[in-house]
Parts: C-alpha cells; structure tokens; sequence
C-alpha cells in the first residue's frame, strides 16, 4: 500500500513537473523564436505553432474546431468583427494584460474593437508591389500588373481583401466600396490579370518573396515586412507603394472562445505587449510596432524607414480594411469567381 502510495506521489510530482502547453496560431515566418524560447523558459510551459497564409484560413480552421484547439490566435483587423459576431473569441481580462498601456493610443481603441474588448495590437504594416531593382524601374503604378500591357513574370497576393482592394484601387475606388458594380470591376481587373501569360499564380507572402528571391518573379503583391526581409536575402529587391494607394493592416492577438489554457494566453499577450519584447518582434519582422513603449529600442535604420514607417504623403494613400457585414459576400463570390476561373 506504500508503495502504491509512493508510486502515486511520483506520478503526480512527474505530471507536475511538466512544463504546461501554450497552442499559437499566428501567420508564417511572423514570430521570432528567440522570443517564443523567453516565454517558455519564463513562465515554464511549451509553445506548439500552427501556421496559415491568410485570414480565412484561419476562420475557416476555427469553425472547423481549431476555437478550441488554438489559445492565442493572430487575425487581421477586419475578420475581427466577424470573429467576434460567430463567438469564436472570448472577451480579454484586462487585469491580466497590465502591458496594454503600452500601446500607442491610436492602436488602442480600433474602429473594429472598441476598447480593445476582444483583442490587443500586434503589428501593422501595408501592402504594395515588390519587385527587382535589377530588372525594372521603381513602378510608379499598379498597372505593372494588372494593367493590359503587364510584360515582366508577376505573382497576386493570395488574399481576397488586398487584392481585390489593390484592383479597387487602380481603378480610383476605396478598398471599402460596397458598390456591387465596383467590386464585380475590380474582379474582371483580376480575371485579365490571370489571363496574362506572365502571371505565375496566386502566393502568400513568404512563397512570393522567395519567387522574387529566386528571380522566376520580377513583381509580386506583397506586405511590406516580406519585402524587406526579401531584400535582406536579395540586395536587389525593392518595395513601393503605388500612386493609387494600398491596404493599411492591423494585425493583433486575441484568445479563441474555447482556448484550453487561457491563463497562458493572457500572459502571452502580455509579454508581447513588453516594451522590449515588442520592439524585438518588430525588429525581427520588420513591420512597424503598435507598441508606443517599444520605439525607442527599435533599431534606428528600420525607424527611419519608410518602407516600414511611411511618410505622411504615403499614408494618404493608405487605407484600412474594414468590416463590411453582410456585404461581405459581395467579395467573397467575386473572389471565388476569380480564383475558380
């Protein structure tokens, strides 16, 4: 019977002694490991990361189950409304996130989550045209692809609300317009830009940087903090955000409804909202940080950067992708036109 007793005390001393589990679910080559090592070594837990290349991959794995699979998750401003309305994320205890007064205050009340209810700033960034210094001019236009007289190999962005918007936009319309005639335009604008003999098909953006990389792409429809890290690869990579204008990203962090270890994922988002952690995240991916706290430990070349900190006259042209509730589907069933054709 002591035995027996012992044994047990040992079973339970080993299954205590086991660091806890932490699920990220988070877009790919967008966290730095030395980061995630941290975080398990400071709170005793192991973090497991799944990966997706756009927002409706990750909406479509948590309604397939993934609400209680995943503890932190990382969506893109506008899917968060919708998240939101299909209770696949939980309110945040803000008592657990003391590091929220760190952001700064115009990332800390977002049209699309007032007060931060449901969700926390991660990294914000913009796309644009990536292309190859060494074989073109800068592109002033986003006819150089979706134009008639496209002649260089191009990748498109493989997701519906920047690439439907960049086309939305090359025609002079908002990324927001919920005009059907305008949206159903911009997918025709897509479907000729398919048709084009150098179109080599539709990429998330780590397979995008590696095609300019690798020289089989000379443009490619990418977020900004992809191209730069392309051109960390490549010294003849180059960015730019066309005269018509792009979409303006918020990414950010929020805990899906069912989340097993939800003690963790506040203190995850915590620890990224850390001044210095957050300024190492944004020096690692080179996207601009949300964290007001974190400036002056970015490195000082990537703050003076306008490819991750534009100018004024740049931010003109940029614009939000916002919620569209029910018009929603407008998109959606032009964009499966698109891709299905």
């Amino acid at each position: 019977m002591k035995r027996l007793f012992a044994l047990c005390l040992l079973a339970l001393s080993l299954a205590l002694a086991q660091p806890r589990e932490m699920r990220l679910f988070i877009w790919s080559e967008y966290m730095d490991p030395a980061i995630i090592k941290a975080f398990e070594q400071k709170f005793n837990l192991r973090v497991r990361i799944d990966l997706y290349e756009s927002n409706e991959d990750m909406l479509a794995k948590l309604q397939a189950g993934g609400v209680s699979q995943y503890d932190v998750i990382v969506p893109g401003d506008y899917i968060i409304p919708t998240l939101i309305q299909l209770k696949l994320i939980q309110p945040l205890d803000k008592s657990k996130i003391p590091n929220l007064k760190n952001l700064d205050p115009k990332f800390a009340n977002p049209p699309f989550d007032p007060g931060n209810r449901y969700s926390a700033a991660y990294q914000w960034g913009m796309s644009g045209i990536m292309y190859r210094k060494d074989r073109v001019p800068t592109p002033t236009s986003w006819g150089v692809i979706l134009g008639p007289g496209a002649d260089k190999p191009f990748v498109l962005m493989d997701s519906i609300r920047e690439m439907l918007g960049a086309a939305l936009r090359f025609q002079g319309k908002s990324i927001n317009t919920r005009n059907p005639a305008e949206v159903r335009a911009a997918g025709q604008v897509l479907l000729s830009a398919k048709k084009n003999p150098r179109f080599l098909g539709f990429e998330g953006g780590v397979g995008a940087k590696n095609r300019l990389v690798a020289g089989t792409a000379t443009y490619a429809v990418v977020y900004n903090g992809d191209a730069l890290k392309a051109a960390d690869e490549n010294k003849n990579v180059g960015f730019v955000v066309p005269r018509e204008g792009a979409a303006l990203f918020l990414d950010n962090m929020a805990i899906p409804a069912r989340a097993s270890n939800p003690e963790a994922a506040h203190q995850f988002i915590n620890f990224i909202l850390d001044a210095k952690i957050g300024a190492q995240l944004s020096n690692y991916n080179r996207y601009a940080t949300p964290n007001k706290a974190a400036l002056p430990f970015i490195n000082p070349a990537d703050r003076k950067n306008p490819a991750i900190y534009p100018d004024a006259a740049t931010m003109q042209k940029l614009e939000f992708v916002l919620d569209l509730g029910k018009d929603t589907r407008l998109y959606d069933e032009v964009w499966t036109a698109v891709k299905s054709r």
